[in-house]
C-alpha cells in the first residue's frame, strides 16, 4: 500500500489543504535530473513495505532493486552517487529544513485546515538494530553500541566513557543554549512552565426539585416505557430558562423509535443549511423540521460521530467556559460495544453528560436477534471509572437519578462524570414513588420496594430485580405467595455497579485501616437480618447482579440472560433464559430447598407445573 497517497485522497476529499514531506534534501539532485519522470514513477510504484526493506538494506541491494531500469541506472551513474551513498538517502520527515518549510507553509495557509503528511522511519536515530525493524516494540533496551550510534546521529556532546558507565548520562544542552531559550519562550507563550488545567465556568440556575415531580406521580392507568418517560422529562428540562438552552440532544438514528419526534416542532434538528427540502412527513404534526438554530443533533447512523459531538459538548465547560449538557440516546447494544473507546476518550477528557442506553435488555427488543439484544452494556460501562451506571425499573427512579446527576455534573464546581442510564421499550403501568421512600436509597442502588404477604406464610425469601425484570419479579412474588406458601420481599436494585464500587471501596479501606472502625458496604447493611435466601434477576448477564455477590449475607443466587439473543416473543425469550416469573419462583424454591426449608420434591413439582425444560440450553446450537 501507499499510506501517504491514501491519506492525501481522504483529506483532499474532505476539503483540506495537504502538504506532503516525503523525501529529504539528499534526493534533490536526483529529482532535479529526473527529466523523463522515471524516478518519480518508481517512487510512486514502490509499496511502503519495500521502502521499509530499503531502509535496512545496503547500497548494492538498493541499486539492484530500486534503480533497476536503464533510465534509473543512467540517472544514478550521472549523479556521481556511490553505493555507500544510497543507504543515507533520507526521508522527508527527518529533514529538519523540509519539516520547517512544511510547518511554515501550513501556518501561512488560510481558508482551509492543513494536514502535513511526513514520510519517516520507525526507530530513526536508534541504530540498525531498531530502525525500521518490525520487532521494535519488543526491544526494551539499547546496547552500548546502539547508544553511541544514537549519540552520533544527534550530535550529542557525550563521551564514550560516560556511555560505558552503569547508567547513561542525562543530557542537558545548557541553560543558555538556543534550545533552552526556545523552550522557555514557548512555555511562556503557552502560559507557564507547568501545564495545568484551568476551568472557568459560570454557575447556572438548575431546575427546582418540582420539575422532576411529574415522573414521580406514576402513569395512572396508562402503560409507559421508561424510555418514553425520560423523553417526557427531557421535554420539561428543555423548557427550563437557563438549562434548556444548554442541552444538546444527540441521536444517531431513529429518533422516532425513542419517541423524540415530539421535540421536532420546538427544538428542531440542527442543519447548517436549514430546511432545504419538503419533508416526506410534512403533513404530520410531528414532522421533520431542520433549522440553522436547531438544537437536536440527528447524526445519521453514526455512533462514532455522535460520540464526537458528545465529547465536544461534554467538555465545553472547560474548553469555552460554558456548561453544556449532552444527552446522547442510542440502542444500548450500539453504545459501549461499538464506541467504548470513544467513551473512554471522553472520560479521559473529563467530559460530562448523559449516555442513554435505550431499548436495553436481552429480551425486550424481541425479534431483532443477536445483533440488537443487549445483555452486557452494564458490564462494559462498569469498566469505565468515570461512568456512573444505573438500570432503573421505574420512571420515578429515573427522575431521582437525573436530578442528582444534573446537580453533580453542572453544580459548582461539578464532578467530571458521565451517567449511563439503561431504559426500556416495554410499556408498563408506572407506579408513583412510594410514600416515605428515601431518594438517597435509590441513588445508593438498592431498596425494598414491595414487602411480601407475611400472613400465614411458612417461608421467607428476598428477590432483587432491576429494569424490565422488576415486572417479572413482582409476578413471581405473587406466584410464590399464592401457590408455594412463600412470602418474598421484592427489592429494586437500580445500582448494581454502584453497589459493587461501594463494596470494593469498603474492602480497600478496611484492608488499609485495620485498627480503625471497619466500614460496612451498603448492600451488606441493607440486607442484614433479612429472612430467607436472596435471588437476583435482571435482563442482563448473570455477571451484572453477580457484581454484588461478595457482600450479600447468606445464600445468593443469580438469574440472567447469558448467551446470544434470539428472535422470538418476549415471553419465549424470558423462558429461554429462565428469567420469567415462573423461573424466578423455581429459583427461590430451589434455594429454600438447599437451605432445608422446603423439600426438593417441591422444586421438582414447580418445574413440572410450569413446564420448564430442565435440560434446555441457552447456548446457540
Amino acid at each position: 500500500g501507499k499510506i501517504i497517497q491514501e491519506l492525501e485522497s481522504y483529506f483532499l476529499g474532505a476539503g483540506w489543504n495537504v502538504i506532503k514531506v516525503v523525501w529529504g534534501r539528499k534526493w534533490d539532485q536526483l529529482l532535479a535530473a529526473d527529466t523523463d519522470g522515471a524516478l518519480v514513477a518508481k517512487m510512486n510504484a514502490t509499496p511502503d513495505g519495500q521502502f521499509q526493506t530499503y531502509t535496512v538494506s545496503d547500497g548494492r541491494y538498493i541499486r539492484e532493486h530500486f534503480f533497476d531500469s536503464p533510465q534509473l541506472q543512467r540517472l544514478l551513474d550521472e549523479s556521481g552517487l556511490t553505493e555507500e551513498d544510497l543507504p543515507v538517502l533520507d526521508r522527508g520527515g527527518h529533514d529538519y529544513r523540509k519539516v520547517y518549510a512544511a510547518f511554515k507553509a501550513a501556518t501561512e495557509h488560510t481558508g482551509q485546515p492543513t494536514v502535513i503528511l511526513a514520510h519517516t522511519i520507525k526507530g530513526w536515530t536508534l541504530g540498525p538494530d531498531f530502525e525500521a525493524r518490525n520487532a521494535t516494540h519488543q526491544m526494551k533496551k539499547l546496547t552500548t553500541k546502539a547508544l553511541k550510534t544514537f549519540r552520533d546521529r544527534l550530535y550529542l556532546d557525550i563521551s564514550d566513557e560516560q556511555l560505558e558507565g552503569d547508567l547513561p548520562p542525562y543530557f542537558h544542552p545548557g541553560s543558555d543554549s538556543e534550545e533552552m531559550e526556545y523552550m522557555r519562550e514557548r512555555r511562556a507563550a503557552l502560559g507557564g512552565s507547568i501545564p495545568r488545567r484551568v476551568v472557568r465556568t459560570q454557575g447556572i440556575d438548575l431546575p427546582t426539585h418540582d420539575l422532576y415531580g411529574e415522573l414521580k406521580k406514576g402513569s395512572g392507568k396508562h402503560e409507559v416505557a421508561t424510555t418514553m418517560a425520560f423523553v417526557r422529562l427531557l421535554k420539561d428540562l428543555l423548557k427550563h430558562k437557563d438549562l434548556g438552552k444548554r442541552i444538546v440532544p444527540i441521536v444517531p438514528d431513529e429518533a422516532r423509535t425513542f419517541g423524540m419526534d415530539s421535540l421536532f416542532p420546538q427544538q428542531k434538528i440542527y442543519s447548517p443549511h436549514g430546511q432545504n427540502y419538503d419533508a416526506v412527513d410534512r403533513e404530520m404534526l410531528l414532522s421533520y423540521k431542520e433549522s440553522q438554530q436547531g438544537q437536536i443533533l440527528h447524526e445519521g447512523i453514526t455512533e462514532a460521530g455522535s460520540m464526537g459531538s458528545f465529547a465536544a459538548a461534554g467538555t465545553s465547560y472547560a474548553t469555552f467556559g460554558e456548561h453544556m449538557l449532552p444527552i446522547y440516546i442510542f440502542y444500548s447494544m450500539f453504545g459501549f460495544q461499538r464506541t467504548g473507546d470513544s467513551i473512554w476518550s471522553a472520560a479521559d477528557q473529563r467530559a460530562r453528560g448523559f449516555l442513554l442506553g435505550a431499548t436495553a435488555g436481552r429480551t425486550t427488543l424481541n425479534g431483532e436477534g443477536l445483533q440488537h439484544e443487549d445483555g452486557q452494556s452494564l458490564l462494559l460501562a462498569a469498566t469505565n471509572p468515570a461512568v456512573v451506571t444505573y438500570d432503573a425499573s421505574f420512571a420515578f427512579e429515573l427522575a431521582v437519578i437525573a436530578e442528582d446527576a444534573i446537580a453533580k455534573m453542572l453544580g459548582d464546581p461539578g464532578e467530571d462524570v458521565i451517567y449511563y442510564l439503561t431504559m426500556y421499550n416495554e410499556p408498563v403501568v408506572q407506579p408513583p414513588m412510594p410514600d416515605g421512600l428515601d431518594e438517597e436509597l435509590i441513588l445508593k442502588g438498592l431498596y425494598r420496594y414491595a414487602e411480601g404477604d407475611r400472613d400465614n406464610k411458612s417461608h421467607r425469601a428476598q428477590v432483587l430485580a432491576s429494569g424490565s425484570a422488576m415486572t417479572l419479579a413482582l409476578q413471581a412474588q405473587r406466584l410464590l405467595a399464592e401457590e408455594w406458601d412463600v412470602s418474598a420481599d421484592v427489592w429494586s436494585a437500580p445500582g448494581w455497579v454502584q453497589l459493587h464500587r461501594d463494596g470494593i471501596d469498603c474492602d480497600s479501606y478496611n484492608r488499609l485501616h485495620p485498627t480503625e472502625d471497619q466500614r460496612t458496604p451498603y448492600v451488606t447493611s441493607a440486607l442484614d437480618g433479612v429472612e430467607g435466601p436472596v435471588v437476583a434477576v435482571s435482563d442482563f448477564q448473570k455477571a451484572v447482579p453477580g457484581l454484588i455477590a461478595p457482600w450479600v449475607p447468606g445464600r445468593f443466587a443469580v438469574l440472567g440472560t447469558d448467551g446470544f439473543g434470539h428472535s422470538d416473543t418476549r415471553a419465549a425469550l424470558r423462558r429461554h433464559f429462565r428469567i420469567d416469573a415462573e423461573s424466578i419462583a423455581v429459583a427461590v424454591l430451589a434455594e429454600l430447598a438447599v437451605a432445608g426449608d422446603v423439600k426438593r420434591e417441591v422444586v421438582a413439582e414447580a418445574i413440572q407445573r410450569y413446564d420448564i425444560d430442565p435440560d434446555a440450553t441457552t447456548e446457540v446450537v
